[in-house]
């Protein structure tokens, strides 16, 4: 049995701001708790949600571990009591409460998934928040069923790459919003039938004309602000606008007369203050669901760049400049 060591590297936040105050340090390795694994972490997913605690504008709930980090992908180093689906040495990918940005995390068994065959640790890590947000508010929160007019904002995006492949593969019409021609070639090879160049056109307009009229009937939102009354605008009768993030403000006006009049559904949803069971309920979906998709090549993972995690700082600047997928920090 291998012995573990009692110290290991994470990146720690030395006070808001921008990439610079992330920075290596030695801390104490943690510990599973009853019904988790502790991680030798190979990989570890960077998302927007990250970069808003580093900025001070997100703060982990309380019980959660402060170093950033929400995904990851590695090899089972140590069991907590309780656990009984994956033994030391197996590979998982998991969706974590925090502290992926570290040599070793712990996660909750049921959050963890098997990775699929075929696929390396990179790409294993740049999974689980992707594709448990997008199957929980896209298909279950949304309702989207096959037929269905789909968009979804921000369509290179590591959100977005997931929900138009996802979408498309299970018999959706998916249209989204990038904000360069590049992008919109690249959601187009991702299986999107209209990507809008939002620089350059009215996204409500390329709805009404792509559905001839009638809307979509499934919005998923990452924007907010000015864009939530023309989502309204854009959605079918009986429609559902699922927001996820407010990039823009989440302090909105609305004309709610036309919720009435078109009868439609305004929800969303947060996953990293869900509790254990819920999460553990939408990776059963996700490995029923999705994972035989990427298995079967019909979903693929779209990685825009790698660092090692002593460099997670320029990870971190990468996410702030024009990329096409996720970026993953290697541990």
């Amino acid at each position: 049995m291998t012995t573990l060591p009692n110290t290991m590297t994470a990146i720690a936040i030395a006070g808001k701001g921008g990439p610079e105050v992330l920075r290596p340090e030695t801390i104490s390795l943690p510990q599973p708790g009853p019904g988790q694994v502790l991680v030798k972490v190979a990989a570890a997913g960077v998302n927007r949600p990250d970069v808003m605690q580093r900025l001070g504008l997100y703060p982990a709930p309380k019980g959660h571990s402060q170093i950033l980090g929400l995904e990851i992908s590695g090899t089972v180093a140590a069991r907590g009591e309780g656990t009984h689906r994956f033994m030391t040495d197996d590979t998982v990918m998991a969706l974590v409460n925090g502290g992926g940005y570290a040599e070793y995390c712990v996660a909750d068994e049921t959050a963890c998934l098997p990775i699929p065959a075929g696929l390396g640790m990179v790409e294993a890590a740049a999974m689980p928040e992707g594709f448990f947000t997008v199957w929980h508010n896209v298909f279950e929160r949304g309702g989207l069923k096959q037929g269905e007019w789909f968009l979804v904002h921000g369509g290179t995006s590591g959100i977005g790459v997931v929900a138009i492949q996802l979408a498309s593969a299970l018999g959706a019409k998916v249209i989204t919003t990038v904000g360069s021609a590049e992008k919109c070639a690249a959601c187009l090879k991702l299986g999107a039938r209209r990507a809008v160049d939002y620089m350059n056109e009215d996204f409500v307009e390329a709805v009404k004309a792509e559905t001839e009229g009638r809307g979509v009937n499934v919005i998923l939102d990452i924007v907010g602000g000015d864009y939530v009354e023309r989502n309204i605008r854009s959605l079918a009768e009986d429609g559902r606008l699922v927001n996820i993030a407010f990039q823009q403000g989440s302090k909105v006006t609305i004309d709610l007369m036309r919720l009435m009049l078109k009868r439609l559904t305004l929800t969303g949803s947060t996953l990293r203050i869900r509790s254990a069971d819920v999460k553990a309920a939408i990776g059963r979906a996700v490995e029923d669901k999705a994972l035989p998709l990427v298995a079967d090549g019909k979903v693929k993972i779209i990685v825009d760049s790698t660092f090692p995690l002593s460099e997670a700082a320029r990870a971190h600047e990468r996410m702030d400049q024009s990329h096409i997928g996720k970026i993953v920090i290697r541990v």
